[in-house]
This record gives C-alpha cells, structure tokens and sequence, in this order.
C-alpha cells in the first residue's frame, strides 16, 4: 500500500488523519521564495510554525511526522537542529537545485532523522544521477507543482503524460530508494481522476502519496465530524482503488496511461491560460 500523506498543523485533524489510515503527517515550515513561485496559484502557501512541530508529534501515534523546512540557506543549521529536536522523523529538503545542496541538507541533518529530498526543479532533473550518487537519501518525492512551473509548463500533470515522472521513478528505483510523486484527490474527483493517478503510482513502483487539500480542506468544512466522516470514507476508497491497481495486468496498466495522456492532453489544449489547479 501507498504511504499516504497528509498536510496540517492541526493536531485535531492529524489525529482524525492517523485513525483513518494516513502513514505520515507533514508540517510545511517552507516559505521562503514559495510565494514569488507560487502566488498566482491557487496553492497554499503554509502559515505553520516551528512551534506546530512538538504539538503535532505529541499528538500522534502511529503516524510518521515529516517537516518540510526551507531551502539551504543562512539559517539552515538553527532551523533543521530544531525541528530535530522537536521530534520529526522525515526532514524534507524543498526547491534545491545541485548536489552540493542536497549534501549540506544531509549533513546537517546528521542522521538524525530521515531524509527526504523534494525534486522540483528542473536543475535537480539535470542534476539527478549526481545527485543520487549521494549517500543517506532516505525517501525522495517529485515536486509537481514547482517543476512544471520551472518547465513553463500549463498543468503538472504534464509531467507524468510525457514521461519525466517514469524517468526520475527509474532512476530513483534503480538506487534502491523510496520515492514517490505528487498528490491525489479523492476518488471520482480532479481533473484527473484519482484512481488514474492511483494507477501510475502502482505501475512506476511508488511508494507514497501526498493526499491534496482538495482531498479534506478542512477551511470549507464546517463540522469536524464532517471531517472525520470524509477521511474515514475516502481513504478507504483509496485503499480500494490500490488493491484493484496492485491486480492490474500489463495491459491494464498500458491503458490507463493511455487515458492519463489523453485526458491530459486534452484538458492541456483547452487551457487558455495558467492553470488554476495546486496541491
């Protein structure tokens, strides 16, 4: 099964999120230069703390916590020594470009707690096989949203219609690191349908997912037990969706990527201007 990954700061919501089956909550400290990338977007640009890191590692049980920090910078050192100290499990490198970054984030982080490395960038594609080369990369997940920005492209889906993601998921693969793409809403819904997406995820061999906020905006929902409801129910239906996909035949799995070209291509050409649609 897919680890499933969910975004708040709210120990409310992580704990609904964990007894509902999400494998690892993800606090996003990361607000350097997200809003001069992001700000036309319909995206969130986070307004979690450092504070938000204990409170919600205190909160859970089972789950992982995944901090999200900034790109290297200055203040890195202070900022990855403290999310250590408040408990995270996965420290998350955003927006980084070469390997010597990639490197520090390592180093600074001096195992003491995993690594993952956000491939988003068009540099870190160019850059990739000597990134890789690098020792104690625990998990990498490909950034959608900030890499078919830097690729000038309309939709991030994009990326997965022509091949880019299958080409980062072999490489990746072929270090024997776990990895993942993306986000997912819930099933039926999205430009693209979830369960296209849930598909690709079996077909290239991921290991995780980013579960979007279109999935549960707990901003739009005015009951918690609504909330509760809906994750309840919609992981499950997630769950159901992989077990169908884990069963797939090689033909099976060459037409649903079919249908993820088409249906790509064809919302792509309707575009008349930048997509409004974000994780």
């Amino acid at each position: 099964m897919l680890k499933l990954m969910y975004i708040t700061n709210q120990p409310d919501v992580a704990k609904t999120a964990e007894d509902a089956g999400v494998d690892i909550i993800f606090v996003d400290l990361e607000i350097i230069g997200k809003k001069d990338r992001q700000g036309h977007l319909d995206t969130v640009i986070s307004d979690h703390s450092i504070s938000d890191v204990y409170r919600i590692k205190e909160t859970l049980k089972h789950a992982e916590l995944l901090v999200r920090v900034n790109p290297i910078y200055p203040g890195s050192k202070e900022e990855i020594d403290d999310v250590c100290r408040r408990g995270a499990d996965i420290i998350m490198l955003p927006f980084f470009t070469t390997k010597k970054e990639a490197e520090v984030f390592v180093d600074l982080v001096d195992n003491r707690a995993k690594t993952c490395l956000l491939v988003e960038t068009p540099e870190a594609v160019a850059n990739i096989d000597d990134i890789l080369s690098l020792g104690d990369i625990d998990m990498v997940h490909i950034g959608l949203n900030d890499l078919h920005l830097g690729y000038g492209m309309k939709f991030m889906f994009e990326l997965l219609a022509d091949g880019t993601v299958e080409m980062l998921c072999e490489k990746i693969a072929s270090k024997g690191i776990p990895y993942g793409f993306g986000g997912v809403a819930r099933v039926g819904f999205g430009v693209l349908p979830s369960e296209y997406i849930i598909a690709e995820h079996y077909r290239l061999g991921s290991d995780m997912v980013i579960l979007s906020r279109s999935f549960c905006n707990v901003n739009k929902v005015n009951r918690f037990e609504e909330i509760k409801d809906i994750f309840a129910l919609e992981v499950k239906k997630i769950r159901s969706k992989e077990r169908e996909a884990s069963s797939f035949c090689e033909t099976e799995f060459v037409a649903n990527r079919e249908q993820v070209r088409l249906r790509v291509g064809q919302y792509v050409k309707n575009l008349p201007v930048l997509n409004k649609v974000g994780l």
